[in-house]
């Protein structure tokens, strides 16, 4: 999905909430108010609203699935260290020069913000060069100090895998490429505490960063 389609959807997004707005005002209590934020259940990040939260089981059926890799100290991080947590992932390698830095900079602008409210996961997308060594240099290099901030590596097809089919990581539709593909994306994903897709968010953007922290205070208050 390229960034214009996600231009599309937060614009499906402020209309909607306009519209329940308006039906809140004339309906009164009648009308539960909606959620906020919108749900991604398909690779093609079409966002679904969704206002009864009752009706969330029945219509969302995407999680991100079971995953295990050591962090950048050598600890295993795996979906047992997300269950009931917001958290938000990206795809980076430590010796990109295009848009990783910027990523890992505005990564850290969230974490900035939020200091521990939420579990950031940096997913190496160049495994077999990004040892959890190497990872601990490249936070410590961009003074990283948030322990929920874990920098991630292991089996490449694993990573590739959990990216495409889980994260709907990458601009083309995941489910049409292959671990042999190499994986670059901007992509950061927002997830909720019950493992479902809430945002997509251009990583090289402040604005979208902005929107991200201003998202992650909404599912908090859910």
């Amino acid at each position: 999905m390229d960034y214009s389609a996600l231009k599309t959807a937060k614009m499906y997004r402020i209309v909607f909430l306009w519209l329940g707005s308006c039906l809140t005002i004339s309906c009164g209590d009648e009308k539960s108010n909606p959620i906020a934020l919108p749900y991604y259940n398909e690779p093609d990040f079409t966002p679904i609203f969704i206002e009864n939260k009752s009706e969330v089981q029945t219509k969302i059926s995407h999680k991100i699935g079971d995953f295990s890799f050591f962090n950048e100290d050598s600890v295993k991080v795996s979906h047992q260290n997300i269950e009931g947590k917001i958290h938000v992932a990206n795809f980076i390698f430590t010796s990109c020069g295009s848009i990783c830095p910027t990523m890992t900079k505005n990564m850290k602008m969230v974490s900035d913000s939020l200091k521990n409210e939420v579990v950031l996961l940096s997913y190496s997308v160049t495994p077999w060069i990004d040892k959890p060594s190497v990872l601990k240099k490249f936070k410590a290099k961009n003074n990283i100090k948030n322990p929920n901030w874990h920098f991630l590596t292991g089996n490449r097809t694993a990573i590739y895998q959990l990216a495409r089919q889980s994260y709907f990581a990458e601009e083309d539709i995941g489910f049409s490429k292959d671990s042999t593909e190499f994986l670059h994306t901007e992509h950061f994903i927002l997830v909720d505490k019950f493992k479902r897709i809430r945002g997509v968010y251009n990583g090289t953007l402040t604005l979208e960063m902005l929107q991200l922290i201003d998202d992650i205070k909404t599912l908090k208050a859910e």
